[in-house]
């Protein structure tokens, strides 16, 4: 049966056991790019879902014991979402599907976070071990915290190491360099970022307690693989 959420700790305890927790929320205005409502309405309320740590990965795996397929993990997730969207009277902004929005933009604003110098947001207790899953749109203006105020840990960040350690030198100043990083981790020399993720993501100092387990930064890695040689296929036809 359809509900209302009253505060940011309904939705929390609608997404219990999931991993998936409240990662922001802010009154959007006309610039933050947030749709209109089914019905026309402009959205009163934008409600951040995401995860930190190892807890969402543990939940997906107790209920998908074999992750194989197209997309198991966004399809777990848009489940979760799609029935706390349905009990809670929200509509869904899903991450992962088109038209994608300015979801790092959103958890900007939401604050908190800031940008690292390879493109992830870092948050000052997980680190780059967070990632935002979507957003929850609400007619009403629900009560929110104020937004946190947060120093960046890359400003003060002398080594650097995010920037130094890729084997594919692939985070260039301009831009991200995909086909150097796939084709770094397709190759022989590229079996550990294969098999336990980002070698940059994971020589961040910060939140390093809150870091994937090996099976899901491999998992991960394979669908940026996926990913990269998908678009490059379209490019190409």
């Amino acid at each position: 049966m359809r509900g209302q959420a009253e505060s940011l700790d309904d939705i929390d305890r609608r997404l219990a056991g999931t991993g998936l927790f409240v990662r922001g929320a802010f009154h959007p205005d006309a610039g933050d790019g947030v749709r209109p409502l089914g019905d026309g309405r402009p959205a009163g309320t934008v409600v951040l879902v995401g995860n930190a740590g190892t807890a969402m990965w543990a939940a997906f795996r107790r209920d998908v014991p074999d992750p194989a397929g197209k997309d198991p993990l966004d399809n777990w997730v848009d489940a979760h979402l799609e029935r706390a969207a349905e009990a809670l009277g929200a509509e869904i902004v899903f991450a992962t599907r088109r038209p994608w929005p300015p979801i790092q933009r959103w958890a900007l604003k939401a604050g908190g976070v800031h940008r690292s110098p390879i493109g992830i947001l870092i948050h000052p207790e997980y680190g780059l071990w967070h990632v935002y899953r979507g957003a929850l749109l609400f007619a009403r203006k629900l009560a929110l915290p104020s937004a946190p105020v947060t120093v960046s840990h890359c400003e003060s960040c002398a080594k650097k190491p995010c920037l130094t350690v890729c084997p594919a030198d692939a985070f260039k100043p301009e831009a991200f360099d995909m086909q150097a990083c796939v084709g770094h981790v397709e190759s022989p020399k590229g079996k550990a970022c294969a098999a336990g993720g980002c070698l940059a993501r994971r020589a961040c100092p910060v939140g390093r307690a809150h870091a994937y387990v090996r099976e899901e930064g491999a998992f991960h890695m394979a669908a940026v693989v996926r990913t990269v040689r998908h678009w490059m296929a379209k490019a190409e036809r």
